[in-house]
């Protein structure tokens, strides 16, 4: 085993004869700050070491004052400084040599001399330092999926995308999405989250790799892009001094490219390392997934608004001198369509029959909806033939028997005229509850109609009855929803047919919405918080003078 009190490597016969050999450096000083001996490993790391050198010429600051800090306890407490508590103050100590990364521990000869053994941890805080890092990088992405599938609006989410990119990863991001046209969009934001929409009249093609990243192909090394030659349109103006480092990737979406990332870094600032390269292309490729996210749900939404104002009810006035008033309830909290609905067609003039129709679809939800929309479609093309409801049903019938459709519907028709003070009404019914009429003395009375249901037999059977509306008189039209309605006290009873008909006699001489309004409120308050069916209700009511009906008729 050799030791060594020189550089020049005479051997020493002294402290050294157990350690001479060891791996690590080992170094051994007096109190005085004197360096006495020091194992081969010592030497090369330390090569002006030697012994009768003072320790803090020869080694690095932090070894020399933790040296210094323990010698002036040994001093002070002697060997008591060697017990709790003041040996916490003894801890190893940490710091770089020879451009590694060492742990001294100290050891104590005994004359009092300090022993420091130097264990290389480079490689352990290496992969510490990496740990940390990637852990940082996975709530980084964590962050970014959260604050981005929370936007749920484009614009908010290219704007998200450039802040967190430009706060984490660079001193400046921009966002450009991708587009057909020769016009981009251009989203920067610096560190501070600025952000500055514009769009530019530019070629993609004066930006490295920035054509290729918009159409969803790999992206190119920074080390290929000379930061020189980024075009001013594309630097923010929030970024303090030239560019000196640049990256392009591509936001790759779901099957589709939605555009392209771009980081930059000032000049006397670090440049991106290869690792950091492929973490921007990973932030990317995580916000190009929530961002096609994002736009497929903007799409479907806009879709979705478009289709839902073709199927909601529509709302209803006086027509020609008859009051009209509609209401609908669907069954499910947060859907607005369903399998009920009715609409009202007005004649071209005074002289015209206004048709009504009031229905509903087997089932509920959205694919109720859908045969409702293809229902109230092909009603609509089928006015013509209005003033025969009984080939309107069978034509509508051939309709529905004939399509991919297993449903079948029930429907009430009805064609109202204003003649003189009174309303003549025809109505059909088609495997649908009767319509129900209040008289002036407050009787209730059914519609003598029926028929068979629509899309289910070859051809249909139905009877149409003509009745007439006096002033003040209403016709209710409502769907099996409102009478089959469970609630009251115990929950369980259905609302039926005779509390609509009470309900009906107690709406003697309203208007027609304000007949629509009460059954509504006394059904949905029977109902309380219980399930339901989609419900719906329309009244046709004659005015009560010929006066009011004339000052309020529209058409």
């Amino acid at each position: 085993m050799e030791t060594f009190k020189g550089a020049a490597g005479q051997r020493g016969a002294g402290l050294g004869t157990a350690w001479g050999a060891a791996p690590y450096p080992v170094v051994a000083a007096d109190t005085a700050g004197s360096v006495l001996e020091l194992n081969r490993a010592a030497v090369l790391l330390f090569p002006r070491a030697a012994s009768g050198t003072w320790l803090c010429d020869v080694v690095p600051a932090w070894l020399a004052d933790a040296h210094r800090h323990l010698t002036d306890l040994l001093l002070s407490h002697g060997r008591e400084a060697l017990l709790p508590p003041r040996r916490e103050g003894m801890r190893p100590v940490q710091g770089d040599a020879g451009g590694r990364s060492f742990e001294a521990y100290a050891t104590f000869g005994e004359e009092g001399e300090v022993v420091w053994w130097l264990v290389d941890d480079t490689d352990r805080r290496r992969a510490e330092e990496a740990l940390r890092t990637e852990r940082q990088r996975a709530l980084l992405l964590s962050e970014i999926s959260n604050a981005l599938l929370a936007c749920m609006n484009v614009e908010r989410c290219t704007t998200v995308t450039a802040q967190l990119a430009a706060r984490h990863l660079a001193d400046a991001a921009v966002v450009i999405p991708s587009t057909t046209g020769h016009r981009l969009s251009v989203i920067t934001s610096d560190a501070k989250g600025a952000v500055v929409r514009r769009a530019v009249d530019a070629d993609p093609g004066q930006v490295p790799g920035l054509s290729e990243a918009l159409q969803g192909l790999p992206p190119v090394s920074g080390c290929w892009i000379d930061p020189g030659s980024i075009p001013d349109w594309l630097v923010p103006g929030g970024l303090a001094g030239p560019v000196g480092s640049v990256v392009v990737t591509p936001l790759p979406g779901h099957g589709v490219p939605t555009g392209a990332l771009i980081l930059l870094r000032r000049e006397e600032g670090a440049g991106f390392s290869e690792s950091e390269e492929s973490f921007a292309r990973l932030f990317a490729a995580r916000a190009g997934a929530a961002w096609s996210v994002v736009r497929l749900y903007a799409e479907q939404a806009s879709i979705t608004a478009t289709l839902m104002r073709e199927l909601l009810p529509p709302t209803l006035r006086q027509v020609h001198g008859v009051q009209f008033a509609g209401g609908y309830r669907p069954s499910g909290q947060g859907t607005r369509v369903g399998g009920d609905f009715y609409d009202v067609h007005p004649g071209s003039d005074d002289r015209q029959e206004t048709f009504v129709v009031l229905g509903d679809v087997c089932g509920k939800g959205l694919e109720a909806a859908v045969l409702t929309g293809k229902i109230r479609n092909t009603l609509q093309a089928l006015l013509p033939m209005a003033d025969d409801h009984l080939r309107v049903l069978n034509l509508l019938n051939g309709a529905l028997v004939t399509s991919h459709h297993s449903r079948f519907a029930t429907l009430v028709l009805a064609s109202a005229l204003r003649v003189a003070d009174r309303v003549r009404l025809r109505l059909t019914c088609a495997g649908h509850p009767a319509p129900m009429i209040v008289r002036t003395d407050g009787t209730v009375e059914e519609v003598d109609t029926h028929g068979t249901l629509v899309g289910v037999l070859p051809a249909i059977e139905a009877r149409t009855a003509e009745v007439e509306l006096g002033p003040g008189e209403t016709c209710l039209m409502y769907t099996d929803g409102i009478t089959e309605a469970k609630g009251g006290p115990l929950g369980g009873a259905m609302f039926g047919e005779g509390r609509l008909r009470n309900a009906l006699a107690e709406c003697l001489g309203m208007p027609a919405e304000a007949v629509v309004e009460r059954i509504q409120m006394l059904a949905t308050q029977w109902i309380g918080q219980g399930r339901h069916d989609d419900m719906a209700v329309v009244a046709i009511t004659a005015p009560r003078t010929a006066h009011a009906a004339a000052a309020n008729a529209h058409l």
